[in-house]
């Protein structure tokens, strides 16, 4: 049976240590962190209604292989097409770009900061990485259209106004501050003996942050990756702004082309009727991004757990 426990303290007053003095603030903290739990698992839920419910409307009146294999999309002329590939190939394209910047800056400034930097240099950049990690982003899509294709075209490339290469290199180093963080926090967590082992080895410190930090702390790194890509994925002002809402099947970065996202920010906001086929789009090309999303986050579980390690 429970009893009654009290310790003295200094000043003469007594503590409860009884199990009926801290049961009901337990009792609290749980009821508030099941509510929390709830109120996410809710919110998903509702978004996928919300998605689910007017994107099956639409596959009844669009065939789903015509609107997954088709390579026409102009559901808002006359005659319509509903070939929703041109989008998932151009929200990819983009992303590509992007993580060909975000990949190997994010990745080269985290090791700077965990394994070179000195504590005075790492309280100087982190704050800047933060500040560039808050920019807004329709700030960026106005850079990448007024600056960085100006600038491509004086080098010689011959991209259009609205371009892949412009929105994807500025998108690369809106990322590189979730790809740098994430990967810097999963490298200072490598136990330091490791590193003390290495040293004792003969390695210098490019080898035993190549070699031994980067390996051990590669769950995290992939983590940041997989984080970086749905980020790219789920970009809109960006690709809105500085790509373009021309919907064509074509790999050229110099292009003009359309997102999935740039489609649903530019269709959300126009004059399309409520219910008809045309606003269902909305809903239909959303839940495709949605799925692709999830399944990248499932492949980010399964990569995490794969090269995790661990350490007593």
């Amino acid at each position: 049976m429970a009893t009654d426990v009290t310790l003295p303290t200094a000043r003469g007053r007594k503590i409860d240590l009884s199990p009926s003095s801290h049961r009901l603030g337990e009792f609290a903290i749980k009821l508030v962190l099941g509510l929390a739990a709830l109120i996410s698992v809710a919110t998903t839920v509702g978004i996928v209604a919300s998605l689910l419910f007017p994107a099956i409307e639409f596959f009844a009146e669009v065939s789903p292989w015509e609107f997954f294999t088709g390579t026409n999309w102009a559901p808002l002329f006359e005659p319509s097409f509903f070939g929703v590939l041109p989008l998932i190939v151009a929200t990819f394209s983009v992303t590509f770009w992007a993580l060909l910047v975000a990949i190997p800056a994010g990745v080269g400034t985290a090791i700077f900061l965990s394994e070179f930097a000195s504590r005075r240099t790492r309280n100087v950049l982190k704050p800047v990485l933060e500040i560039l990690a808050g920019i807004p982003t329709v700030v960026y899509g106005y850079f990448a259209l007024t600056a960085v294709t100006p600038l491509l075209r004086q080098l010689g490339v011959e991209v259009e106004i609205f371009n892949v290469l412009a929105g994807g290199l500025v998108m690369g180093v809106m990322l590189i501050p979730t790809v740098a963080s994430l990967s810097e926090d999963a490298m200072s967590a490598v136990p330091q003996a490791l590193r003390d082992g290495a040293y004792g080895l003969g390695a210098d410190r490019l080898q035993v942050a190549t070699r031994v930090v980067v390996p051990a702390a590669l769950s995290g790194i992939i983590a940041s990756f997989v984080l970086a890509i749905s980020r790219a994925v789920g970009e809109t002002m960006i690709v809105l702004i500085a790509v373009g809402q021309l919907p064509q099947m074509t790999l050229d970065p110099r292009a003009t082309v359309e997102t999935l996202t740039a489609f649903i920010g530019a269709t959300g906001n126009g004059d399309v009727p409520t219910g008809s086929t045309e606003y269902k789009t909305i809903f239909a090309v959303g839940l495709t991004l949605f799925v692709m999303t999830f399944v990248m986050n499932v492949i980010s579980i399964r990569l995490v757990r794969r090269f995790r390690e661990v350490y007593d």
